[in-house]
């Protein structure tokens, strides 16, 4: 049995999860949850589960909830960073997933590894700003991360099996987004709720706005680098419409290997909880018969810079990651909230980088230093 933390339970990757748990109640056991805002649907998985410990994002959130649970099984509720630390270290289970949004992720994720719980990643922020840091103390901790992101999950399994030292690049996909056939003269024009519409994936706004601007592909870049200990020359983004082939491997004879599947979250998720094993998550294969082709772009950096700032970060390491992350969350914050257009997006976060003096070497507090710095100068910008 194994016993699971699931911090984002109410997100898209959460919910996905708790629906594996549902198909699969023999082998999982929730121990415990966390969830910033959605205290009625955190109630209802609480009631259908019953964990021992839940953590909501402030005081507030955790008296809302407790009065909502008024005479119903009541799990111990804690709130906070330090609630979310506590709930990621939890002694009953032995996997985190962790599916919490933004920098947020962190601390949580360290705090998981010091306890030596395994880690099923599906925040992207972690590696990205703090990826050697987080990388080297699972190794100490003798602690696996699995990837829950579809991409990084098809990238592990096309690497399975094979000698690190044969591997040549490393094909990431990418299904372009809602703009990807759209004029880079009309981008002026894009409104928040054209930039919700995602083609493919139904996903939270800030990942689906990371989706329109490419820069989730560009987070992924770098987690890549972290995630298979590789030099981000070896790593392509290739856009592929269909989201089919989840990612790919090639390697020094001229061989590839591919990934493929629906486009659901569903099995990189289980992948994450039950490798080596796989559960049956009675899915069918996609029907290549009515699909006809499967076809792969060059992905236009004019029109989505994203990918540009995600490889000088990656050349420059250091804090330069962790400025590129937190400036985009501020940048896709503003823009949920009207306060600037699609296209200052792509400014804000070049601004930042350009005026970032990078720390090589970072420790965690540089990296937390740099982090709000990057914040506190979007913020002025925006203002």
């Amino acid at each position: 049995m194994k016993y699971l933390s699931i911090l984002g339970s109410t997100g898209s990757i959460g919910t996905s999860a708790l629906d594996i748990v549902r198909m699969h109640p023999y082998l999982f056991g929730i121990k415990a949850l966390a969830c910033a805002n959605n205290i009625s649907l955190l109630a209802r998985q609480i009631r259908e589960f019953k964990p021992e410990l839940v953590c909501v994002i402030d005081e507030n959130k955790a008296l809302e909830l407790s009065r909502i649970l008024k005479g119903e099984f009541k799990p111990e509720i804690v709130y906070g960073e330090n609630g979310f630390i506590q709930t990621a270290s939890y002694n009953k289970s032995n996997i985190v997933l962790l599916a919490m949004v933004g920098a947020a992720g962190l601390k949580p994720a360290l705090a998981a590894i010091e306890a030596k719980k395994h880690i099923a990643l599906a925040n992207k922020e972690t590696l990205v700003m703090a990826g050697e840091i987080v990388m080297a103390k699972a190794k100490e901790n003798q602690v696996s991360i699995l990837p829950v992101d579809s991409e990084h999950s098809a990238i592990f399994q096309c690497l399975k099996g094979n000698l690190k030292k044969d591997l040549k690049t490393i094909f990431l996909t990418a299904s372009g987004g809602p703009f990807r056939k759209k004029s880079f003269k009309s981008f002026k024009d894009i409104s928040l709720k054209d930039a919700l519409k995602h083609p493919t994936w139904n996903m939270g706004h800030k990942i689906t706005i990371d989706s329109a601007t490419m820069m989730n592909k560009g987070l992924e870049i770098i987690e890549a680098v972290h995630f298979f200990d590789v030099s981000y020359e070896k790593i392509q983004v290739l856009i592929h419409p269909q989201s089919i082939v989840h990612s790919m491997v090639g390697y020094k004879d001229g061989s590839i290997i591919a990934q493929m599947g629906q486009p659901d979250m569903k099995a990189a998720i289980s992948y994450a909880l039950s490798e080596p094993d796989r559960l049956d998550l009675q899915t069918d294969f996609p029907s290549f018969t009515d699909i006809n082709s499967l076809t792969f772009e060059k992905p236009d950096t004019k029109k989505f810079p994203s990918l540009l700032f995600a490889f000088e970060a990656c050349r420059q390491k250091g804090t330069m990651p962790a400025v590129m992350n937190a400036a985009n969350e501020i940048a896709v914050e503003a823009f949920l909230e009207k306060h600037i257009n699609f296209m200052d997006i792509f400014k804000l976060i070049s601004k930042a980088m350009e005026d970032h003096t990078c720390i090589d070497n970072p420790d965690l507090s540089s990296i937390i230093e740099a982090d709000l710095w990057a914040r506190d100068k979007v913020r002025q910008a925006v203002m």
